[in-house]
């Protein structure tokens, strides 16, 4: 018996110490980060924010692989099928794992086939009205739509979109009746709103704020359950008279499931340490981004509540691929 005892400590070594010995080793080579959008947005810069400081740290390029096309479905079935030795991840946003499966038949569900790592980045909409309309808060806009039902017109980047279910949620909450205008990005619905082609807006704060501060546009409130500190003068929806109104938009870290999870606890680890930096919270600041990070067992969590969320919101519109 004795023997046997030994040998089984001795294979029960055999397992524990490779895994152990691959995650104090871990990055030897490059590491592919696939940004499912395209160069130059948000999710392509923040991504690149953080694998700087991922490349200063471990000597190891962090590669940021944008492959846009399909509402990020396309890159993350890239990420997907990728091995699962840590060697490729997904940055991904809100619409990859809580909208997309309420419009597309896609191939992937984003907690049965990927790991979370951490969250990165959590930003409100910024809710925007043209400058001729009459209305300067929140409850003056209610009031407004319901004097004229169908009167004014919300633009968006299309169903599914952040956009799109923030103004459906409002319509939804207040008993509003405004008309969705899609196009085909968020961005030229805000110069459609600009030029005073659509009236109102839930916008990212990246692109709307600049506008905001100049005058072409006028803020009422930010769409997240507490005040922004980017903005901590401006009012939540929740706040400005509409109860139970939330949402945001969020960035995270993904590995393909088969990856160790000694591997995913050091990604964590770095990931957490990185958002921890008052450089990198002061450039996620200056594109209207507030740095956070989780644990993936949180993070997960958080997946589950938006896509319940959000998948709701869609499903009870009847939305439509634009």
């Amino acid at each position: 018996m004795r023997a046997i005892t030994r040998f089984g400590a001795v294979c029960l070594c055999a397992v524990v110490i490779p895994a152990t010995a691959v995650a104090q080793s871990y990055p030897t080579k490059p590491i592919r980060m696939v940004v499912p959008w395209s160069p130059g947005g948000t999710s392509d810069t923040i991504a690149r924010i953080l694998g700087q400081k991922m490349t200063e740290a471990w000597g190891q390029q962090i590669v940021i692989d944008t492959r846009p096309g399909a509402s990020g479905i396309i890159g993350t079935e890239i990420a997907m099928r990728a091995p699962g030795d840590g060697y490729t991840l997904l940055h991904a946003n809100m619409s990859q794992w809580a909208t997309n499966p309420s419009l597309y038949k896609i191939n992937y569900d984003t907690l049965r086939d990927f790991q979370p790592v951490s969250m990165v980045a959590i930003a409100p909409q910024l809710l925007v009205v043209h400058p001729g309309v009459p209305a300067k808060s929140v409850q003056e806009l209610i009031q407004l739509a319901r004097a004229k039902p169908g009167g004014l017109n919300f633009g968006s980047g299309g169903a599914g979109t952040l956009a799109y279910s923030a103004g459906e949620l409002f319509k939804m909450l207040t008993g509003v009746n405004m008309v969705h205008i899609p196009y085909k990005g968020t961005i030229l619905a805000l110069n459609d709103l600009i030029a005073g082609q659509v009236q109102v807006v839930f916008s990212d704060m990246p692109i709307a704020l600049p506008h905001a501060n100049s005058g072409k546009l006028r803020a009422l409130a930010v769409t997240s359950a507490k005040r922004t500190p980017l903005l901590p003068a401006m009012p939540t929806v929740a706040e400005a008279g509409v109860p139970g109104y939330a949402i945001d938009n969020s960035w995270g870290v993904f590995a393909p499931k088969n990856v160790a999870k000694s591997i995913v606890a050091k990604l964590n680890a770095e990931v957490v340490r990185i958002h921890g930096l008052p450089d990198v919270r002061e450039r996620y600041a200056g594109l209207g981004l507030e740095a956070v990070s989780s644990t993936p067992e949180k993070f997960a969590e958080i997946i589950k509540v938006d896509a319940d969320k959000l998948g709701k919101i869609i499903k009870s519109t009847g939305a439509k691929v634009d």
